[in-house]
């Protein structure tokens, strides 16, 4: 999704569940407060991230795929006659090669795609309670009014939030835990 389009979703889903909110028959403005300031806050949040992380790991993919396409046929030139070409050549091979290596362990130390789905399933998952509960529907079915429900999402919607904090957090620790294994390679020596 472009950034406009991106912005607009997030203004109409913002201003859409900012209006539920208001609608509902709450007596303590707090339940409003708990609703707009920590589920809907966290929707957003998610929603962003979610995008943010698709998006890095689209480019760097992307990039990735279409550089590895481009190394094979610039292999395939053949400029033998042009010493100059060739050298370009073999340079350029090394860099779109570089690229590719760069990009592909980016993408797998920072865990992108797998960051986008997580924050993705919290955003849905956030959402789907937020549409029951407006509703009195699915978890919520059995109360009659959303005072009486809100103890129960609000239970759920901290369950949610918690697991992603742990997934964030263990992610975390799995970084420190790859860099500290990676060894250090001894330094080279420039002169031939």
């Amino acid at each position: 999704m472009s950034g406009k389009r991106t912005d607009e979703y997030s203004n109409q889903l913002k201003q859409e569940f900012g209006e539920l909110i208001e609608s509902l028959n709450l007596k303590e403005q707090r339940s409003k407060e708990y609703l707009r300031m920590r589920w809907l806050d966290q929707v957003m949040w998610m929603e962003k991230r979610a995008g943010e992380m698709r998006d890095r790991h689209r480019r760097l993919r992307l990039s990735v795929i279409i550089c590895s396409a481009i190394v094979p046929i610039i292999v395939a030139m053949n400029f033998n006659q042009d010493r100059e070409v060739d050298k370009v050549l073999k340079v350029t091979v090394i860099a779109v090669s570089a690229v590719v290596t760069v990009s592909s362990a980016i993408d797998e130390f920072y865990q992108f795609g797998n960051r986008w789905y997580s924050y993705r399933k919290s955003a849905e998952l956030l959402k789907t309670h937020g549409w029951q509960f407006f509703q009195l529907s699915g978890a919520y079915r059995n109360y009659k009014t959303h005072e009486e429900a809100l103890p129960i999402f609000s239970d759920e919607i901290e369950g949610i939030i918690q697991r992603d904090v742990e997934i964030y957090v263990s992610e975390g620790i799995q970084q420190l835990s790859a860099q500290e294994k990676t060894p250090e390679l001894p330094p080279t020596d420039p002169t031939p």
